[in-house]
């Protein structure tokens, strides 16, 4: 199974770099007073926690994958149930932001509408690779490795795509009440928190 395990590894190198959208939701410190922002930011936070474990998850599939001696056939599957249920939550990212409503800030709404839509569209971009994924020839081991290496070059894009509508709605105070939230901190564990570091 050699000519699967270096494309599927590139494929968790990819999406441990996909991971750092949700974990990006963790700010960086500090107090405002705003109730009402505060109030916001625990039910956005209290949605993405565990939708972040659910993407971690995933992840860590994936990458235990490659650390097997794999099937194509089980690769196939892991990855596929992996890119689903990171589609579901960006989805429901997205849903818990939406049912916040805006940020108590300027240009909240903007801000809001913004990251639903990013959130959706990284959620559309996952599915779209589970598909890609179902479609592979897992018969043929050569066949196999170039259409994974072609999904791995597409998550690398979606890893490294801006998620600037994110960045911009955690930007300022809103990013300082999420900080404060127990269920925005990331989990130190996580890998993806250090490359976030900057």
């Amino acid at each position: 199974m050699e000519g699967t395990n270096p494309v599927n590894k590139k494929l968790a190198v990819a999406l441990s770099g996909g991971a750092v959208l949700v974990l990006a939701l963790s700010g960086c410190g500090g107090d405002d007073g705003n109730e009402k922002l505060d109030a916001w930011a625990k039910q956005v936070c209290d949605g993405v926690k565990p939708q972040a474990k659910k993407i971690e998850a995933a992840n860590a599939a994936i990458q235990k994958e490659t650390s097997d001696n794999s099937t194509p056939a089980d690769v196939q599957k892991t990855d596929a149930q992996a890119f689903q249920d990171m589609a579901d939550s960006y989805q429901a990212i997205g849903a818990a932001v939406n049912t916040a409503g805006a940020p108590n800030v300027d240009g909240g709404e903007t801000k809001k509408t913004n990251a639903v839509k990013e959130l959706n569209d990284i959620s559309a971009s996952y599915a779209s690779l589970k598909k890609q994924v179902d479609g592979l020839d897992t018969k043929n081991q050569a066949k196999f490795a170039d259409g994974l290496k072609g999904v791995a070059t597409q998550l690398d894009k979606l890893s490294q795509s801006g998620n600037d509508a994110l960045k911009a709605l955690e930007e300022g105070d809103v990013g300082k009440a999420m900080a404060k939230q127990e269920s925005c901190k990331s989990t130190p564990a996580s890998p993806a928190v250090s490359s976030k570091a900057g």
